[in-house]
C-alpha cells in the first residue's frame, strides 16, 4: 500500500460517510466493460464541482489491490452487476492528482523528476524481488512488472489539464508533453496498462497535446456518451434527495439544472449537496468561483458575441459552433471558441440536438450577470436586468404604459437597425424586458395552447405568482392581440394553475419604432 501505487480506500471511506451519497458506483461497471474490450485509454472532461475527484476516489477503492473494499461496496449498486467481481481490488493501482503534485511542488521546473522517484521508490517497496535499477521513468516500471509477473495497472489522472490551462507553451509544459508520452504512447507500456483514466475540465488539447493523448476516448460536457448518467446529478437522483430534505423540486430545477446529457437532465452535484444540506436555495457557485472567467473573455468583444449574450441573458438559445475550439487558454479566435470554452467550465450549457448553447440555471445566471455589471460595454444591458424588477412589479400592477416604454428601452438595445423590425427581435426585447422574471417563472416560446401558439406564456415557480400570456403584433392593435389570446383561448393550457392569470396584448408600430400594451386580469372560470 502507498501514497500513489496501490493506495488504500480511505477517500471512498469518507465520502460514503458523508450525510448525502448518490450512488454512481455503476460507472465501474461500463469501465469494466471498456478494458475487457481493449478500450482502455478514457479521457473525462466536465466543469469544477461535478464530481470527477469523487469519481476517481471511488474507482481507487474498486481497483487498487492496497485495500480490500468489499463490504464497502456490497450495498452499492455496483454489487449486483455481473462483472462486480471481475477486477475487485485485483489491479495495481496509481493515482496522481496532476493539480496538487505541482502547486504543492517547491522546484516546480523538477516536479516530474521527484514524482517520478517517488512513484519509483514504491515500486521498490511493494514489488521487492523485481529490480528496478534501470527503470528511468513510471512507464518502465509498469512494463518490468508485467513482463515478469503479467500484472497490470490502472493509471488515473485526476487534472491532468492543470499545466495545460496554466503553463501552456512553457519548459514545465513541455516536460509534461514528454511524461505524457511516456506513459500513454509507448507500444511497450500498453500492454501494462489495464484502464487509463484522465480527468480534467477541457478536453484533449488540439495541438501538441493531442500528439501525445489522441488514442484516448473522449467524454465531454459537450457529449458524454455511454457515461452521459455519470456526468452529475440526473433528474431521478435529485428527486428523492429534495423529498427527503423538504426542498421544492421545482425550485430546485430552475437553481441546478441545465446540462443536458443524451436526453437526460443533469445537475450541478456540489450545489444541489449544499442546498440540501443547508435547506434553502443559493448560488454556491459564485462562493467557489469568480465572474471574472466570464468577463476576461467577454472583454474582447468578438464579432456577434455581444449580441448573442444579450440573446442569452434573456433566456434564449444560441447557436454555437464547437468544433473550431482547439481546447486551450490562448487559441481564441471566434465568438464559438469563447462560448465553447465556457460550455466546458459550465458557465453555459450545450444541446447536442440543435447545436446551441444557453446559460444553463439561476445560479449560473447569477454569475452572468455579476460580470455584465462589472463591463462598461454591457453598461445599457445591466440597467435593463436592474429595472426589470420593478417593470414586473408594474406589469402585476397592469401599468401598461410602463410595460411599452420598458420594451422600447430593451428593443433599441437587442436589435440594429437594419433587424429593427425583424420577428426575433421584437421576441428578444420582450424576454430582456422581463428578465427578472426568469427568477420566478418557466419561460415557454410559442406554446402550443388552445387553438394556436401564444407568443410568450410565463408560467410562474411558486404559486403567489399570476401567470401571464403574451401575444405580440406588428401594425395592429392591443386590443387585437387581447382577442386572440381569448378567441384561440391560449390560456387553456394553464389550466392546472390555480392562480390568477393575466393576459398582455402587444402591438408595436414598425413607422414609428415604438409599442403599445394592454393588460387584463382574466378569472378563470371554475
Amino acid at each position: 500500500m502507498g501514497v500513489y501505487l496501490n493506495p488504500n480506500n480511505f477517500g471512498f471511506k469518507i465520502i460514503l460517510a458523508g450525510k448525502i451519497f448518490v450512488d454512481k458506483t455503476m460507472l465501474i461497471s461500463q469501465l469494466n466493460k471498456f478494458i475487457d474490450e481493449g478500450n482502455q485509454y478514457i479521457c473525462v472532461s466536465r466543469p469544477r464541482r461535478f464530481g470527477k475527484t469523487i469519481a476517481s476516489n471511488m474507482l481507487c477503492a474498486y481497483y487498487s489491490k492496497g485495500c480490500d473494499s468489499r463490504e464497502m461496496f456490497s450495498k452499492l449498486k455496483i454489487a449486483k452487476a455481473k462483472n462486480f467481481e471481475q477486477y475487485l481490488n485485483k489491479l495495481n493501482f496509481i493515482k496522481i492528482d496532476v493539480a496538487s503534485e505541482y502547486q504543492n511542488a517547491i522546484n516546480k521546473p523538477n516536479w516530474l523528476v521527484k514524482l517520478a522517484n517517488m512513484v519509483k521508490m514504491e515500486f521498490q517497496q511493494q514489488f521487492p524481488t523485481i529490480d528496478f535499477t534501470y527503470s528511468e521513468s513510471i512507464a518502465d516500471c509498469m512494463v518490468r512488472v508485467n513482463s515478469i509477473t503479467g500484472e497490470r495497472f490502472v493509471i488515473i489522472l485526476d487534472e491532468y489539464d492543470c499545466l495545460v490551462r496554466d503553463q501552456f507553451g512553457t519548459e514545465v509544459f513541455n516536460d509534461y508533453l514528454e511524461f505524457l508520452n511516456g506513459l500513454f504512447k509507448s507500444d511497450t507500456v500498453r500492454p501494462a496498462i489495464a484502464l487509463a483514466y484522465i480527468t480534467g475540465i477541457l478536453p484533449v488539447v488540439r495541438d501538441r497535446v493531442q500528439s501525445k493523448l489522441n488514442n484516448f476516448r473522449e467524454y465531454t460536457i459537450l457529449d458524454a456518451h455511454e457515461l452521459a448518467e455519470f456526468t452529475g446529478f440526473t433528474e431521478k437522483e435529485v428527486k428523492p434527495l429534495c423529498k427527503k430534505y423538504k426542498i421544492d423540486f421545482t425550485e430546485c430545477k430552475q437553481y441546478y439544472n441545465g446540462y443536458k446529457q443524451r436526453g437526460l437532465d443533469i445537475y450541478n452535484p456540489e450545489s444541489v449537496v449544499k442546498c440540501m444540506l443547508k435547506g434553502d436555495f443559493d448560488r454556491f457557485w459564485g462562493k467557489t468561483s469568480t465572474y471574472a472567467v466570464i468577463s476576461d473573455r467577454l472583454k474582447h468583444n468578438y464579432k456577434g458575441a455581444k449580441e448573442d449574450v444579450i440573446k442569452m441573458l434573456a433566456g434564449e438559445n444560441v447557436k454555437v459552433n464547437v468544433t473550431s475550439y482547439m481546447n486551450t487558454m490562448t487559441d481564441f479566435v471566434t465568438k464559438d471558441d469563447v462560448f465553447t470554452y465556457l460550455i466546458h467550465l459550465g458557465y453555459l450549457a450545450y444541446n447536442k440536438e440543435d447545436k446551441t448553447c444557453r446559460i444553463p440555471n439561476l445560479e449560473v445566471r447569477g454569475e452572468w450577470n455579476n460580470a455584465i455589471a462589472a463591463m462598461p460595454d454591457y453598461s445599457k444591458t445591466d440597467e435593463i436586468i436592474k429595472a426589470s424588477e420593478e417593470l414586473l412589479n408594474q406589469t402585476f400592477n397592469k401599468n401598461a404604459d410602463a410595460v411599452a416604454k420598458a420594451l422600447d428601452e430593451s428593443h433599441i438595445h437587442v436589435t440594429s437597425n437594419r433587424s429593427y423590425n425583424n420577428e426575433d427581435a421584437l421576441a428578444s426585447a420582450i424576454y430582456l424586458a422581463f428578465i427578472f422574471a426568469l427568477n420566478d417563472y418557466s419561460i415557454v416560446k410559442e406554446m402550443t395552447t388552445g387553438k394556436g401558439f401564444a407568443d410568450v406564456v410565463f408560467i410562474p415557480v411558486l404559486t403567489d405568482r399570476p401567470a401571464m400570456v403574451i401575444e405580440l403584433k406588428r401594425n395592429g392593435s392591443t386590443e387585437s392581440a387581447l382577442s386572440q389570446i381569448k378567441e384561440r383561448k391560449y390560456f387553456d393550457s394553464l389550466a392546472h394553475y390555480k392562480g390568477s392569470l393575466l393576459l398582455i396584448g402587444i402591438n408595436y408600430d414598425e413607422e414609428l419604432k415604438t409599442h403599445t400594451c394592454e393588460i387584463e386580469e382574466w378569472e378563470k372560470e371554475e
